[in-house]
């Protein structure tokens, strides 16, 4: 009995403020697609930064001496460098790559350009020694120790490119939240407002269970579950949008970089973590918001 009472409240307040809820649903869906776009931008961060840290490497460029003269790192200084690389601490491997094996992998890499690769294959280029560590924070320990040796021309890393995507993430990050948040307090407004107005249209109705003896949490409940139920369809709807965006919006945006393992892709793994999240964010703060508002003005 109780149970059928609730759910004819419900319906009836409702549709009852059709307008009032649909804009309500509508605010709380873009406030939590926004907020599940940032949470999706920390997490191609995150994966971002894991992905290039397994990669991470020191590339030392070698002179034009041993480029030229030495291409199996058989004489010296190369063999005693490439030995000392190795027994350092903090270094997975070392790979010596000579000028024909780097000149047939930047062929492979720039297969598509047919003038950067004439261009390459007229320029010489050095031999180096890729070096990968056993995370980023090696980099100044290993560049401390080598880039001084005989043999050595420059130094590359990898991780000042790491650093520009991860920064490039965050601003979106922080732009996706600027707005989530501004959206949120548009969407605790609506509530509040439709909880006010609901409260005040039945105000007669909830006077008279008030006075045959129903709890103030019995009759304030309908409200509640109106306010949890529009939220629900708005964290629906969000997560509707995500799943939509992904192959429409993200793929095709990305696509290229994910086909180039320049990002990883994101995947429906990741969307339903951030569903997760964004889901009982929305219907949690849809009934505090409601309880709070009547709370503070139903005082019968």
């Amino acid at each position: 009995m109780r149970g059928s009472f609730l759910f004819r409240e419900v319906s009836t307040g409702l549709r009852r403020n059709v307008t009032m809820t649909i804009a309500m649903i509508l605010t709380t869906a873009v406030s939590l697609a926004m907020l599940g776009g940032g949470l999706l931008s920390v997490r191609m961060a995150d994966k971002t930064e894991q992905y290039f840290t397994g990669r991470l490497e020191v590339r030392f460029y070698l002179d034009d001496a041993i480029s030229a003269d030495d291409p199996d790192c058989a004489a010296e200084p190369c063999r005693s460098l490439l030995a000392d690389m190795k027994k350092t601490s903090g270094v997975v491997s070392v790979q010596f790559l000579n000028r024909a094996a780097a000149l047939e992998e930047a062929k492979k890499l720039f297969e598509d350009q047919p003038e950067m690769v004439q261009y390459i294959s007229e320029t010489p280029l050095p031999a180096s020694m890729r070096v990968k560590m056993t995370d980023g924070d090696q980099y100044e320990h290993i560049y401390e120790a080598f880039h001084n040796r005989d043999g050595v021309r420059t130094v590359a890393n990898d991780r000042e490119f790491v650093d520009r995507l991860l920064r490039l993430f965050d601003g979106l990050r922080n732009a996706a939240f600027g707005l989530a948040v501004v959206m949120a307090l548009a969407a605790l407004l609506l509530i509040a407002n439709m909880m006010q107005i609901a409260a005040f249209t039945r105000r007669t109705e909830v006077n008279i269970m008030r006075l045959v003896g129903a709890t103030r949490w019995y009759t304030q409940l309908p409200f509640l579950l109106e306010a949890v139920v529009a939220a629900l369809t708005g964290s629906l709807l969000a997560i509707t949008g995500l799943l939509i965006a992904r192959p429409l919006v993200i793929d095709r945006a990305l696509g290229p970089l994910f086909d180039s393992n320049v990002f990883p892709r994101i995947t429906g793994d990741d969307i339903a973590i951030v569903a997760l999240t964004i889901a009982p964010v929305g219907i949690v703060f849809a009934a505090v918001t409601a309880y709070a508002t009547l709370r503070y003005y139903v005082r019968e």
